[in-house]
């Protein structure tokens, strides 16, 4: 499975590391996770440069891909050049974006009139591109999904594990990288919220 993690400048590090983190423990199963960007190195809002791992055009490919948020995500959502090299098709792919990863979803059509879940400070912008948003952490219809909050990554991620793999492997994905003492519960919530959209 090739995992597409889009991660542009001024990326928020929560959103792209915590999904791939998660993902990569699928990679004894032949997982390719990747964070992918539209250069081949990009900025983080906390000033952490890091390397892409493959160019954007590697989500148009991949089994999943995952829109993660940052900074400068309104002004990549007006950048037209560069989301052209987005070709992405909701049919045979998992796309699932979070807080303004969202934005970027409506502004390619990919929502389709699918409610879906953003940021606070984002909520406005995907309203006015006449996205309903709910108040929630996470939301799936179909292949798409779409999850509000830095720390809701997991849910995008046990979501893709659950349908390219299955809930156990969720499940198991979850569990190691859940707090000490608190490993059953997390997992038993983190699945609670995710089921509902298998």
């Amino acid at each position: 499975m090739d995992i597409a993690v889009l991660t542009f400048d001024g990326f928020n590090e929560l959103d792209s590391f915590i999904a791939a983190g998660i993902l990569n423990r699928m990679k004894e199963f032949g997982w390719n996770v990747q964070i992918t960007s539209p250069t081949e190195s990009v900025t983080s809002m906390n000033g952490v440069t890091i390397q892409s791992q493959q160019p954007l055009e590697f989500a148009n490919t991949a089994d999943a891909v995952l829109f993660g948020s940052g900074m400068l995500t309104r002004d990549i959502a007006q950048d037209s050049k560069l989301l052209s090299r987005l070709n992405l098709n909701p049919q045979t792919q998992l796309i699932g974006g979070q807080c303004s990863g969202t934005l970027l979803m409506s502004v390619l059509g990919l929502l389709n009139q699918v409610p879906a879940c953003t940021d606070l400070t984002t909520k406005l912008w995907v309203i006015e591109s006449g996205v309903t948003v709910l108040d929630q952490p996470f939301y799936a219809e179909g292949n798409i999904a779409t999850a509000g909050g830095c720390l809701s990554s997991k849910y995008l991620a046990a979501w893709v594990i659950s349908k390219l793999a299955d809930e156990l492997h969720a499940e198991a994905a979850i569990h190691y990288v859940a707090p000490v003492g608190e490993k059953e519960d997390s997992v038993s919530h983190c699945m609670s919220v995710v089921s509902d959209y298998l």
